[in-house]
């Protein structure tokens, strides 16, 4: 346990850092160092290989995760690993034939509004190939327990790469193009050093035959593969539609909205790598009294933490974009929506974890398939109308009816949820604040602005919080701060 507590602890400190410089990137470097039309660009590109890589992978990157530790036998472990590196292989000469095949008439998709997509198109597909064996090679070290390494190669390389890269082409040192060539090679160099890593922790022969369990692990992989595919295409489905509709630029403009909105999900990516492996085991245990104080828990706790946090997006946003180019405007609908639904997001607790970690995972999957149709849908009909504030309507109704159904399922199947009084407290306090907030600032430049209403909001909320015992568990962290504990 001590291991898992101190790499979480690594992890969440490496995801900050990870968030802190893709935001000095996404705010200001690219706003002010490339043209927003190859803003948009890379934007699209990443976006729509993120779409495409959980279809490469399989799902191989969770079943290493859940079937490694199973096999005692090393050839058996060098069978399962070897069906893991060649499904991802087999899936991308798929894929690959169908691109080559149909590459007129992909080149004529983007023939209207945005052909300067079409030199870049085979990118999507490189990118893809990159992404799924880094999360093969990842999974690989984690079984190991080895994943601040890889971690770091996740939240922090690329964006390093990304910043280099970037003041290369402010000092004339790179073409625009270039950049975007620059920014594929360092995907595929993070792979290969990946590989590297994961291959030092696993001594490895590669091996034509099949482990015992392979139709086990295939019928797994599949499952897999439906809910990272539904995970996916509800995070970025709303920017490959956006190109669709609009001129290029216009995913670059959705792209920051959206990006400083999603610093709301800090909080439960760092407290999932914790109570992932909490859930699965009091659920085997069938301790469903713990679980249930668990998923109430980590419900109060995320959503406060969260609160707080869209509290202060929401309140200084307007500053902010005061750093920000005047050709990227505000659109403060896709900063609320998209912070709204990551809000909900985390008010489940550890639902996902609960979901997946039980007999009722395929229902989820199904449901997920659905709301993937419905975000089609909603695109579909909210970008042509609303523009790029459609799109993030049409991502909140469909996050939203997602995280209504997991709320429902959980609580027929287990008879529990994870809401309390405080739950109904803590709405009342972020909507109180927002508009407490929102309406005014300080006569300073904005940077003071910013930090001095920040401290104030920070404080004030802090300080509810404490003084009307909304969590004992916060209470008690509080309380230690002054000890320096």
């Amino acid at each position: 346990m001590g291991i898992v507590v101190n790499q979480s602890i690594k992890n969440v400190i490496i995801t900050c850092f990870g968030f802190g410089l893709g935001a000095i990137n996404t705010l200001f470097l690219y706003t002010n160092f490339i043209e927003k039309e190859y803003y948009g660009l890379i934007s699209y590109l990443t976006s729509t290989s993120n779409l495409i890589w959980p279809l490469i992978v399989f799902g191989g990157h969770n079943a290493i995760v859940k079937f490694y530790s199973s096999y005692v036998d090393k050839k058996q472990q060098d069978k399962f690993l070897s069906m893991m590196l060649f499904i991802p292989l087999l899936m991308a000469l798929f894929l690959g034939s169908i691109g080559v095949v149909a590459y007129t008439y992909i080149l004529d998709f983007f023939s209207k509004e945005n052909t300067i997509v079409q030199p870049f198109v085979w990118t999507i597909y490189v990118l893809a190939i990159a992404l799924s064996y880094f999360e093969i090679f990842f999974a690989w070290t984690k079984v190991k327990l080895k994943s601040v390494f890889g971690n770091i190669l996740r939240e922090l390389f690329i964006r390093i790469c990304s910043t280099v890269l970037l003041l290369m082409v402010y000092f004339d040192r790179l073409t625009v193009e270039q950049f975007i060539y620059g920014i594929v090679i360092a995907y595929v160099f993070r792979m290969f050093i990946m590989m590297f890593y994961a291959s030092k922790l696993h001594v490895f022969s590669f091996s034509f035959s099949l482990p015992n369990n392979y139709v086990t692990v295939l019928k797994y992989s599949f499952l897999i593969l439906i809910a990272g595919s539904v995970g996916t295409l509800l995070i970025d489905l709303d920017k490959a539609m956006i190109e669709r509709f609009l001129p290029i630029e216009n995913v670059a403009k959705y792209s920051i909205c959206a990006y400083v909105a999603s610093v709301i999900i800090i909080p439960s990516r760092s407290m999932h790598q914790i109570t992932y492996p909490l859930t699965a085991k009091l659920i085997n245990e069938k301790n469903f009294k713990q679980l249930e104080t668990l998923y109430k828990k980590s419900s109060l706790t995320l959503f406060m933490i969260s609160g707080l946090l869209f509290v202060l997006i929401i309140c200084n946003i307007h500053q902010l974009f005061k750093f920000i180019p005047e050709e990227y405007e505000l659109f403060t609908g896709i900063v609320i929506l998209i912070g709204g639904a990551k809000l909900f997001d985390n008010l489940l607790g550890n639902s996902n974890s609960i979901l997946f970690n039980s007999d009722y995972y395929r229902l989820i999957l199904y449901i997920g398939v659905m709301m993937v149709v419905l975000t089609v849908i909603l695109n579909l009909f909210c970008i042509p109308i609303f523009g790029v504030t459609g799109a993030a309507i049409a991502t909140f109704i469909a996050v939203s009816c997602y995280n209504l159904s997991k709320l429902w399922i959980v609580y027929i199947k287990f008879k529990m949820h994870p809401f309390t009084k405080s739950t109904l407290f803590m709405v009342i306090q972020i909507v109180v604040f927002v508009f407490a907030f929102y309406f005014w600032n300080f006569n300073f430049h904005p940077i003071i602005n910013i930090i001095a209403k920040s401290f104030l909001i920070g404080v004030s909320y802090i300080i509810l919080l404490y003084v009307c015992k909304i969590s004992p568990d916060i209470n008690d962290i509080i309380k230690k701060i002054p000890r320096g504990a």
